[in-house]
């Protein structure tokens, strides 16, 4: 039950994102911020990762976006999930 549960978040949460899409948006999660990470402590991950960070922000679509670039120099503009740290989009520049 908890397996179906889950599946149909991961489902729920996909058509969401493809919503939201349409409209411009991409949205992230649903989930309270009670159930996001922390900003800082979520920052000092990616940097720990090999990301820079130039800027930093949350998105109306409930997103932790950067601006900066990867492990390997390339420029990218990248939305996360605030609640589990997965990505979302992202585009390389």
């Amino acid at each position: 039950m908890k397996k179906l549960m889950m599946l149909t978040a991961i489902g729920a949460a996909t058509l969401l994102s493809a919503c939201s899409a349409e409209h411009g948006t991409t949205q992230c999660t649903t989930a309270p911020e009670s159930e996001w990470q922390n900003q800082d402590a979520f920052q000092a991950t990616l940097l720990a990762q090999g990301y820079k960070i130039n800027e930093f922000k949350v998105t109306d679509g409930n997103c932790y976006e950067i601006y900066g670039f990867d492990k390997d120099e390339n420029k990218v503009e990248i939305y996360f999930s605030p609640v589990d740290g997965s990505i979302v989009k992202k585009e390389m520049h």
